[in-house]
């Protein structure tokens, strides 16, 4: 491990909802923060103003926060090496753009929107590099006492790198191992744009280097621009300088074909994003309000791409941030499964206790009818029972209405095939008065009575458990059918059987 404290950064920008590709870089950049004692910075990469989206930079705080990855340095906990928003550091780019036209690294390139237009048209594989920016409008081309003259009329013109033809651009990658690259292969980038704002490409090296950056994780897709962010370190501030390069592997779609995007939400039926995003034409839920919890999210996006060699599956927070290493990152795509994404959160619902599922899953349970009938203890108890059948925080309103609110409809259709006039007379007989003899205040009381009830009917305790349970909770669902009781009370207990022995007789009309 390098000597200096480790600082790495995620810097999205503020141009719509979090995609989940973008919270796993969050998310690794954090891991590999936190387990090396170094710092996390979010830095916010506003430069393309044109494509700014209201309330996108404060959604990705809420996301990030939702996630307990929340950032060491940002712009709400400034620290040394601030400020942390893009368009705030405009004066710095033009330092740094004006220091490589001097080196002669970077020149004014004046050429027209329609002008350029009109090289794309004519030539649609056009870029401008080193084979034809001589036949252009820059620079390069112009008299020194032209390009002053454009420069004192305040004209329109961009700043474009200059890459030299017939070079190979090499670097290492801690995951791809080395990759060199032909110079003839790189066009010359711009720098800072017409609006006197940096690009990209200038602003996340200026910024690295004034940020201490020692690792830069973000996503494949990036790699293809890591040659000209090369050029760049070289030429401003020494390759020696450089941070490492760590290209995180592509999340593929679930169909594994090609990268998943913000809008395969809708081909596929899956969140796409961490938290509901309620703006644009890509308004849509996120993992947060389809019912998951952040802890299960974090692991299933941590094992997108990374394992740390062993059978198990389900880590914490802690855990991930103890194991984790660039050397189990792994260089094939992962592929987006929403399955397996559930299926952690099925473990962490049962791993967690009621009052620690609380947090999340409130505004789920308190959408119940007569959600405040019962005590906050009571409603503890009831989660920590029904928590088992919940794959999601939204399977909680199901499985624990019944216990408000009788079932308004019956599922009869489930006991027919095995339906008789001996089970009928049964339940015919559980009377208030047959059922008010008994002591029935817990599970066990319930179990002895229906067994020792049903045997004098000739049946077995297995053959009235469904139609109880139907009477109970409508559907053939829910925990120990006499723990539901229990749960109940005698009273109400009397009351739903009362109206299951009503649909009965409706039923056979």
């Amino acid at each position: 491990m390098d000597s200096k404290p480790i600082r790495v950064r995620f810097a999205p920008s503020p141009t719509g909802g979090l995609h989940i590709g973008g919270l796993r870089t969050a998310l690794f950049n954090y891991l590999f923060a936190k387990k090396n004692n170094g710092t996390f910075i979010l830095r916010i990469e506003d430069t393309d103003q044109n494509r700014l989206v209201a309330e996108a930079e404060n959604y990705i705080y809420q996301c990030l926060d939702w996630c307990h990855i929340p950032p060491d340095e940002s712009p709400k906990h400034a620290g040394r090496v601030g400020p942390y928003i893009q368009s705030q550091r405009k004066e710095l780019y033009q330092k740094y753009a004006q220091e490589l036209i001097s080196k002669g690294f970077a020149y004014y390139a004046f050429d027209t929107a329609e002008e350029l237009t009109n090289h794309r048209t004519a030539n649609p594989n056009f870029q401008y590099q080193a084979h034809n920016r001589l036949q252009l409008k820059n620079s390069l081309t112009l008299s020194q006492d032209e390009v002053n003259q454009w420069l004192t009329d305040k004209k329109p013109y961009c700043i474009r790198l200059k890459v030299n033809p017939n070079e190979h651009v090499a670097f290492n990658d801690d995951i791809r191992g080395h990759i060199s690259v032909n110079t003839n292969f790189i066009d010359d980038k711009i720098l800072i744009k017409n609006d006197g704002l940096p690009t990209y490409h200038l602003a996340v090296v200026v910024d690295d280097f004034m940020m201490e950056i020692t690792h830069v994780f973000r996503g494949e897709e990036w790699l293809s621009t890591a040659p000209i962010h090369v050029l760049l370190w070289q030429y401003l501030f020494g390759e020696n300088n450089m941070p490492r390069w760590v290209h995180l592997p592509v999340i593929l779609k679930p169909n594994g074909k090609g990268k998943l995007s913000k809008r395969d939400g809708d081909s596929f039926g899956i969140p796409v994003y961490g938290m509901h995003w309620g703006n644009d034409n890509l308004t849509k839920n996120g993992f947060k309000e389809c019912g998951f919890l952040p802890q299960a999210l974090i692991n299933f996006l941590a094992l997108l791409g990374w394992n740390p060699g062993t059978e198990k599956e389900v880590y914490t927070l802690h855990e991930l941030v103890q194991l984790f290493s660039i050397e189990h990152i792994q260089k094939g795509d992962a592929i987006f499964d929403y399955e397996k994404a559930k299926w952690f959160n099925h473990q962490w619902i049962m791993k967690l206790p009621a009052d620690a599922l609380w947090k999340y899953a409130a505004p789920f349970i308190n959408t119940i009818p007569n959600i405040n009938s019962k005590s906050s203890t009571e409603i503890l108890q009831l989660m920590n029972l029904v928590k088992e059948r919940c794959v999601l925080l939204t399977d909680f309103t199901k499985q624990l209405a019944y216990f408000f609110e009788a079932p308004k409809h019956i599922a009869m259709d489930s006991i027919k095939p095995k339906w008789d006039d001996n089970k009928q007379r049964f339940f015919e007989h559980l009377t208030p008065n047959n059922l008010e003899t008994d002591v029935l205040d817990s599970a066990a009381s319930y179990q002895d009575f229906f067994t020792k009830t049903s045997g004098s009917f000739n049946l077995q305790l297995k053959d009235i458990q469904l139609p109880l349970r139907l009477a109970l909770v409508g559907d053939k669902f829910g925990p120990d059918v006499f723990k539901i009781a229990e749960n109940l009370g005698k009273s109400e207990v009397i009351k739903r059987i009362q109206y299951f022995t009503g649909s009965l007789h409706q039923n056979n009309q």
